[in-house]
């Protein structure tokens, strides 16, 4: 049974663990200056973490539909403090990518953690615990930018992974002692288990769909947040460091929207639910808009647009998630690693478009492309006809 202390921890595990691969990302230039990268090279500081959750999503999660769940999850989480220790005591380049491919692959604990939550929750709850737990998740995911650049601000880019190291111990002990143990039900090989997904994802009609839905969504998402600390530091606003750091901090007020969304989807409101949640990203991209670049209004405009957009992004995700798990209890780390997967690679499509959007064309391209993603899977989602009850 998933207690509120027990949905706690999981929130805070997820939450801790997924800032991992995160903490990079505005830290990409002092650390590729500090190892004697190339400009050009730094970029391979975030593109191998996203390799190596990617690799762990199609072929480390479908393992929680096999191994007992506590003990996976806790050499995984073991797994994460290694690689953290090892970037931060690298001083060359190779390590440092080294052990950000393995940071990535081994935080994809955080999606065996979920499908977890949904096993222990009882059918009527199993939306709202779903969406607590990727409540810490989502706030994980957002204070990991700011919390980077601050740390590193005041020290060395080092002591960011330092103290994740410390973190991470504490909760690998912590899930050791409190995890009741889970025993899946699958009973087939690791090669026939990695060769079901390919069929998964050529059959499931829901897997498909939601993940297309959420590849739309999460593409605009990293288009956001990869182009706006450019605006912001552009002429139009002159932020420094600090300031965007405290704009990424406002984006985390999005993150109230997973246990709403949750339990949305336990009442059987996932369909309407799931229109809002796009319409509120198209919005979002439209509001950033209004007032004259670099104005107190438009700052704050800003601000709440990136809030709207984090908080129908992690709606979606949380429908999506919800519906997934309503499949069954055998493949389910397999089908959230599927979905997972597959939107995640909507994301670094967004994050690559956004980038040379707003090279060509500033913050008018890149937005219009934004807000035409969630357009696209709106209307995607006006094809699908048949009503599916509270578990779609």
């Amino acid at each position: 049974m998933l207690s509120a202390a027990l949905t706690w921890l999981l929130a805070s595990a997820c939450g801790i663990v997924v800032a991992n691969l995160y903490f990079a990302q505005p830290l990409a230039g002092p650390i590729g200056q500090s190892l004697g990268m190339s400009p050009h090279a730094t970029g391979l500081i975030v593109t191998l973490t996203q390799l190596g959750f990617v690799s762990g999503l199609l072929f480390i999660v479908p393992l929680g539909d096999l191994i007992e769940t506590r003990r996976l999850a806790v050499t995984l989480v073991g797994c994460v403090a290694v690689a953290a220790l090892a970037a931060g005591l690298s001083s060359g380049p190779v390590v440092f990518l080294a052990a950000s491919f393995a940071m990535g692959l081994s935080a994809v604990v955080a999606q065996v953690l979920v499908p977890y939550a949904a096993h222990l929750a009882p059918l009527e709850r199993r939306g709202a615990a779903v969406g607590n737990v990727m409540g810490g998740l989502m706030v994980g995911i957002m204070m990991a930018r700011p919390v980077a650049s601050f740390i590193a601000g005041a020290g060395s880019w080092h002591w960011v992974f330092f103290l994740s190291v410390a973190s991470l111990v504490i909760l690998a002990i912590v899930l050791a002692r409190l995890l009741p143990p889970r025993h899946p039900e699958a009973r087939i090989s690791y090669g026939a288990l990695i060769g079901s997904m390919g069929r998964l994802a050529l059959t499931n009609r829901v897997l498909q769909r939601r993940a297309l839905y959420h590849a739309a969504m999460f593409g605009a998402f990293s288009l956001f947040w990869t182009v706006i600390p450019l605006r912001l530091a552009g002429p139009d606003f002159g932020l420094g460091q600090g300031g965007i750091g405290l704009f990424a901090l406002a984006g985390v007020a999005g993150a109230i929207a997973s246990p709403i969304a949750g339990r949305m989807a336990d009442r059987g409101w996932t369909r309407p639910a799931t229109a809002v949640s796009m319409l509120a990203v198209v919005v979002a991209f439209l509001i950033s808009h209004v007032g004259v670049p670099g104005s107190t209004v438009s700052l704050g405009l800003n601000v709440f647009a990136a809030i709207l957009l984090d908080f129908g992004v992690t709606t979606n995700l949380v429908l999506g998630q919800r519906a997934i798990f309503a499949l069954g209890t055998a493949e389910r780390s397999r089908i959230n690693g599927l979905y997972i997967g597959i939107f995640f690679l909507g994301g670094a499509a967004g994050s690559a478009i956004g980038g040379w959007a707003f090279a060509e064309g500033g913050w008018l391209l890149a937005s219009a492309i934004g807000a035409a993603l969630p357009i696209a899977a709106l209307l995607y989602f006006a094809t699908e006809r048949k009503p599916h009850g509270a578990a779609r």
